[in-house]
C-alpha cells in the first residue's frame, strides 16, 4: 500500500502512543494545523482495513487505532519505509538534496536527483542554486561538468564541517538518543542506520565511538549538555570514517601548535588512545587538537567549581571584557548586575567555550533561537550590543546562535534583579505517566537537573490524580493524554525536547511569581518564624553598622587589612574577611568610579552576623591611590555562611539597590555623620520590612 507522507506521520504518532491522544496533540507532533489533520483523518479508514485495523475517534477521549499488535507492527514497519518526506515541500526537498550531495562526493547527473525526488531536472537545477549558499558557508562549492554531472568541491576539513552542521541542524533528537542508548523504541522503531544520520555516518562506527567515550568515564564528558556531547560523538565518528577511508584531514597550520597541553588536551589524547585501540588504526596527531577544541567549546549542564572558592579571572583583559559586556547590555542597571555572583560566575563559565568557538570558527546550534528572538526581542537586541563587544575583543563575527545563548544568561540576571521586587517561590509540579514509576521518574530526574531548586517535583500515575493532589499542584507535566483538569497540563515527549523544556520553563516562570495554592496553619507558623528572623537580621545590621575613616593615601591592600581589623578581633577571621573580599574583587572589580564609591561585598566565614560598614577618608575627600579611581566612599557588606544566607543576601541586595535609587541616602552618607547614617539606614530598612510583610499577606 502506498501512503502519502502525511499519512505515514499520522500512523507513526498513533501507533507509538500509549493510549488515545487528542487531535490537537497529533497536529502538534506532526507540525501542521488541527484542521489539516482532521482532513487527513477522513481518508485513513481504507488503508487501515487492509491491515485488519480500525480508526476510532471518541469525543472527550481522543483518537486511536484498534487491532492486533502484530497488525500494528506491520503497519508501522510499512509506514517507516523510506523517509516519508514531502517532495512538494521545497524546504524539505532542498535539505534532502544537501544530504544526497554530502553522501556522495563523486559525480551524479541531474537525472539521478530528479528521479530520486520525483521532480523535473529544471527544479533540481534551481534547488542546487539555492543550496550553494548553505554549502558556501563551509567553504564548499557545487561543481558542474556538462555531460558528466555534479560534484562537491572543497577541502576535507570543509566537508567535515558541512556534514557536522547538517546533522546538528536536522537530526531527530529521539533517534540520536536511541543511538546512544543502544535500544530500539516501542513497536520496533527504525534503527539509526535507516535514518538521515545513518545515511551519512556508519551506525556501527558511531556505536563503537560512543562505547570508547563512555569507557573513559571522565567528569568533563558527564557534565556536557546533550547537544555538545552529540556534537563531539558526531565529530569523532566522521573523523574515524574518513581515516578508515584513508581520507585524512589536512594539517591545520600554526594554530594546531599553539593549543595548550592542559587537562582538556590530555583528555583528547585519552580518547584518541581508546579509539586507536578500538579501530586498530593510527590517528594523526592533528585529530587530538580538533577533539581538544570540541571539548573546550562544549557547553555543560553544571559548572564545576567549589561554591566557596568562585572562579577567578587572572587575566585583567578578560575582567575588563566582562565589565564591558555588562555595561553594553544595560548601562543603567549594569552596576547592580555586577553584584550578582551567580550571573558573573555563569557568564565566565559560558565565556570560556564561547571564545574558543569564535576564535577557531567552530559552529554551535541553538534549537530555541527563534523562540528566544520572538519571546524576548528587547533582550535579544540588547545582547546584540554585547556581541559587538565580543567582536571587538576577538576580531570575529558573533553568530546569532551565540547571541541567543547570551540572551539566556543576561535574561536570567534581569529576572533575578527584578525578582528582588517580587515574591519568588518554589513551584509545585506533578510529572505524570501511565504508572508513575517509569517515564515520570526519568522525566523528573532530568527536570531536577534543568530547574535546580525552582520546582518541587512529584511523580504520579494517571490514576493517582485526586482532587486533593490537583488542589496542591500548580501544573502537571504529562507524557500521556489526560482528561481535562482544573489544573494546567503541559503535554511533552517522554524524552523532553528543547521545545518541551521551553514550555515548562515558561510555566515555571509564571507560577513562581504567583501566590501558593494553600496556606495552612503549619505554613502560617513558618511565616511567623521567618518574619522574626528577618526582623532580627535587620536589627543586627542597623545596630552594628560601622562608620570609620582612613588615611587618604591608603592602598587597596592596606584597606582590606583595616577592614578585617575593624570587623573582627580575631586574627584568623580578619584574614578570612581580607581573602574573601579580595577573591570577590578578582572576579570583577567592585570600584565604581561612575558612582563615586566602591562596594566590597562577599559571603564569608569571617563574620557571624550580616555586616554593613562605611569607610571614608579623614577629610571626606577622594581616595588618592590610583586603584580607587577618585571615589569618596567604600561600602562593605559581608554575609555569614550559615543557614540564613538567603535572608541576609536579600537584605544586602536591597541595600545595594538603595545606593543607586535613593539619592537622599547617599547625600546623608556624604556628610560623614555616623548616627545620621544609621538613622537613614533604619528608615529605609523599615520600608523593606513593611514590603516584606506585605508580600506574605
Amino acid at each position: 500500500m502506498k501512503f502519502t507522507p502525511r499519512m505515514r506521520q499520522i500512523f507513526q504518532v498513533l501507533l507509538q502512543a500509549e493510549s488515545a491522544i487528542s487531535v490537537k496533540y497529533l497536529a502538534e507532533q506532526i507540525g501542521v494545523s488541527r484542521r489539516t489533520v482532521q482532513r487527513e483523518l477522513e481518508y485513513i479508514g481504507a488503508p487501515l482495513k487492509e491491515y485488519g485495523l480500525t480508526f476510532v475517534s471518541k469525543t472527550g477521549v481522543g483518537v486511536w487505532i484498534e487491532g492486533g499488535e502484530d497488525d500494528k507492527r506491520q503497519l508501522l514497519a510499512d509506514s517507516l519505509e523510506g523517509e516519508g518526506y514531502d517532495v512538494g515541500n521545497r524546504k524539505e526537498r532542498r535539505k534532502r538534496l544537501v544530504l544526497e550531495i554530502l553522501k556522495e562526493k563523486g559525480l551524479r547527473k541531474l537525472y539521478y536527483y530528479s528521479s530520486q525526488f520525483g521532480v523535473s531536472e529544471a527544479t533540481v537545477s534551481a534547488d542546487l542554486e539555492a543550496v550553494e549558499g548553505w554549502l558556501g558557508k563551509y567553504g564548499l562549492t557545487v561543481g558542474r561538468k556538462p555531460g558528466s554531472g555534479i560534484s562537491i568541491e572543497g577541502s576535507e576539513e570543509s566537508y567535515r564541517r558541512a556534514i557536522r552542521a547538517f546533522i546538528d541542524e536536522n537530526i531527530d533528537t529521539k533517534v540520536m538518543w536511541e543511538a546512544y542508548a543502544g535500544e530500539q523504541g516501542a513497536l520496533g522503531r527504525k534503527p539509526l542506520g535507516d535514518s538521515s544520520v545513518g545515511k551519512i555516518l556508519d551506525e556501527g562506527i558511531m556505536e563503537r565511538v560512543v562505547g570508547c567515550v563512555r569507557r573513559i568515564g571522565h567528569d568533563r564528558m558527564a557534565t556536557m549538555t546533550e547537544s555538545s556531547y552529540k556534537g563531539l560523538v558526531i565529530h569523532i565518528s566522521i573523523a574515524i570514517d574518513r581515516i578508515l577511508k584513508r581520507e585524512v584531514v589536512e594539517d591545520p597550520g600554526d594554530w594546531g601548535q599553539t593549543i595548550t597541553e592542559d587537562g582538556d588536551y590530555r583528555l583528547a589524547q585519552m580518547i584518541v588512545g581508546e579509539l586507536e585501540q578500538e579501530f586498530q588504526v593510527e590517528i594523526p596527531k592533528v585529530e587530538v587538537s580538533y577533539i581538544c577544541l570540541h571539548i573546550k567549546g562544549a557547553k555543560h549542564e553544571r559548572i564545576q567549581w567549589d561554591s566557596e572558592r568562585p572562579l577567578e579571572i587572572e587575566n585583567r583583559r578578560i575582567q575588563q571584557l566582562v565589565n564591558d559586556m555588562i555595561d553594553a547590555f544595560d548601562p543603567e542597571r549594569g552596576y547592580l548586575m555586577k553584584q550578582d555572583d551567580g550571573f558573573i560566575q555563569g557568564l565566565l563559565a559560558h565565556l570560556q567555550p564561547t571564545l574558543i568557538r569564535l576564535l577557531y570558527g567552530m559552529q554551535i546550534q541553538n534549537p530555541v533561537l527563534e523562540d528566544i528572538k520572538d519571546s524576548y526581542p528587547d533582550m535579544y537586541r540588547s545582547c546584540e550590543k554585547v556581541a559587538k563587544v565580543l567582536e571587538e575583543y576577538t576580531g570575529k563575527q558573533v553568530p546569532e546562535q551565540e547571541i541567543g545563548f547570551l540572551t539566556v544568561h543576561f535574561g536570567a540576571a534581569i529576572v533575578r534583579l527584578e525578582g528582588r521586587k517580587e515574591e519568588i517561590r518554589k513551584v509545585q509540579a506533578g510529572v505524570v505517566c501511565a504508572s508513575g514509576i517509569g517515564i515520570s521518574r526519568l522525566m523528573s530526574s532530568k527536570l531536577e537537573k534543568l530547574f535546580r531548586g525552582r520546582m518541587e517535583l512529584t511523580a504520579y500515575g494517571k490514576n493517582d490524580i485526586t482532587p486533593y493532589i490537583a488542589g496542591k499542584t500548580d501544573f502537571f507535566i504529562s507524557s500521556i493524554p489526560m482528561e481535562e483538569l482544573d489544573v494546567p497540563v503541559v503535554h511533552v515527549n517522554p524524552l523532553l525536547s528543547e521545545m518541551d523544556v521551553e514550555k515548562i520553563r515558561q510555566m515555571v516562570y509564571k507560577y513562581e511569581r504567583l501566590p501558593g495554592k494553600r496556606k495552612g496553619t503549619d505554613e502560617f507558623s513558618g511565616q511567623l518564624e521567618e518574619i522574626n528572623l528577618v526582623a532580627a537580621q535587620i536589627g543586627a545590621v542597623i545596630k552594628h553598622m560601622d562608620f570609620f575613616k582612613v588615611d587618604n593615601r591608603i592602598s587597596f591592600g592596606e584597606l582590606l587589612i583595616a577592614i578585617g581589623e575593624r570587623l573582627s578581633p580575631y586574627s584568623d577571621r580578619q584574614e578570612m574577611i581580607r581573602e574573601d573580599i579580595l577573591r570577590r574583587e578578582h572576579i570583577a572589580s567592585q570600584v565604581f568610579a561612575e558612582f563615586g564609591f566602591a562596594l566590597l561585598h562577599t559571603k564569608t566565614k569571617g563574620v557571624t552576623r550580616p555586616s554593613f560598614s562605611i569607610c571614608m577618608t579623614k577629610d571626606l575627600g577622594p581616595f588618592s591611590h590610583p586603584y580607587f579611581k577618585g571615589i569618596q566612599m567604600v561600602f562593605i557588606m559581608l554575609v555569614p555562611i550559615d543557614g540564613n544566607i538567603k535572608v541576609n543576601t536579600d537584605i544586602m541586595g536591597y541595600i545595594s539597590s538603595m545606593m543607586i535609587e535613593e539619592y537622599e541616602f547617599m547625600d546623608v552618607v556624604a556628610k560623614g555623620e555616623a548616627e545620621e547614617i544609621r538613622e537613614a539606614l533604619s528608615g529605609y530598612l523599615k520600608k523593606y520590612f513593611n514590603r516584606y510583610i506585605g508580600r506574605l499577606a
